[in-house]
């Protein structure tokens, strides 16, 4: 009988989390595994990417919290060996379902940021009663995977659990298919040969990703030398940041496009990639320029910059919210000054069959 490995998440919207499933689901369905995509409500971009190997299950669920009743059923029904669930509130709706269905699933959770970080921020909505669920739901998993050693240490001294329960998988890259996607052309005319150069970002327009400070850093950058920015990725914080770049004259340099579904060749033809978070658990964006060898720049935010770029060896690293660190370092890069370049051994570390083959041998340990 083949075993069958669920994913549970609310949906496949544009964010690294949902980006991190698609990719482990297909890379489980590529190894021959049964694999369920349980979606609380079956939309968002990704859902295009899926693998057609992978079966969608759509809970048809107006919330997360609604869809716990329907996961009951799914769990019931289908009963698969092992389930992954990711992104907190899904987590807590997870780790209730398989109580109330009493079924002999396997069932890890994936936290996907730093908890301290996104738990003491006010975009967080009832912050402190999701970190009670989670404390006191994260007891009945079989084990919890962390997206970097950083996060996996802010999450234990802060949430009692388990002893050997947490675990560290980074997400991955997969680099064919990243190459592959990132010959694709693109039509605007600041990526043309011998056009300026071009500063990179990509993310959701919030709080979390700090994008004004990178806009003031970049209003430095162009009073030094002619270049443009671009900020790939779609939030509320838009009206705000576009009234930001109004007010810094920068209307003709800066391009916020919204959500690309293929950010890769814009990321492959940019002159320097920039991470400006407060905070991250393992920014995908990062790994992915690495693995397309463009410099980067980040903010050195808990947790993730400082593993994925090495310490600094790989990109340089700059303190949260300093504007003039930023634009500095973007510069320096600009005026190409060299950057270190991650060899193969380093870059193995994220690779997509890496990732695949330690998440199954976590989720399938107690049936293979």
């Amino acid at each position: 009988m083949t075993e069958r490995v669920a994913f549970f998440l609310p949906s496949l919207s544009g964010g690294g989390a949902e980006r991190v499933i698609t990719g482990l689901a297909s890379g489980f369905a590529k190894q021959g595994i049964a694999v369920d995509l349980v979606l609380a409500k079956a939309a968002g971009p990704y859902l295009a990417e899926v693998n057609s190997q992978v079966r969608v299950i759509d809970l048809d669920a107006r919330r997360v919290l609604t869809s716990l009743l329907p996961l009951v059923g799914y769990l019931r029904r289908e009963r698969p060996a092992a389930m992954l669930s990711t992104l907190d509130h899904a987590n807590i709706v997870a780790l209730w379902a398989k109580r109330i269905a009493g079924v002999s699933t396997r069932l890890w959770v994936r936290e996907s940021n730093t908890h301290s970080q996104a738990y003491r921020h006010p975009i967080v909505f009832r912050a402190n009663l999701v970190s009670w669920l989670l404390e006191y739901s994260y007891r009945w998993a079989d084990g919890v995977i962390a997206p970097s050693h950083a996060a996996a240490a802010d999450l234990a001294s802060n949430i009692l659990l388990r002893k050997g329960s947490l675990h560290v998988i980074y997400n991955s890259v997969s680099r064919p298919d990243l190459m592959r996607r990132a010959q694709a052309p693109v039509e605007h005319h600041w990526f043309a040969l011998g056009a300026a150069p071009v500063v990179l970002s990509v993310g959701r327009l919030t709080e979390q990703k700090e994008f004004a400070t990178l806009i003031r850093a970049f209003a430095r950058v162009r009073k030094q030398m002619p270049a443009h920015l671009v900020i790939l990725g779609e939030g509320e914080l838009r009206a705000q940041l576009e009234s930001l770049v109004r007010a810094l004259g920068l209307e003709s340099e800066v391009w916020l496009p919204g959500f690309v579904a293929n950010p890769y060749p814009y990321m492959a033809r940019a002159s320097v990639y920039a991470l400006s978070s407060i905070w991250e658990g393992l920014p995908n964006a990062l790994i992915e320029a690495l693995a397309l060898g463009t410099p980067v720049v980040a903010t050195d935010c808990k947790s993730g910059p400082r593993e994925v770029l090495d310490n600094g060896r790989y990109g340089r690293l700059v303190p949260v919210g300093d504007t003039e660190a930023l634009a500095a370092a973007m510069l320096e890069v600009l005026e190409r000054r060299e950057v270190g370049v991650p060899d193969e051994a380093f870059l193995q570390r994220f690779s997509a069959d890496v990732c695949v083959n330690r998440y199954r041998s976590l989720l399938f340990a107690a049936t293979e």
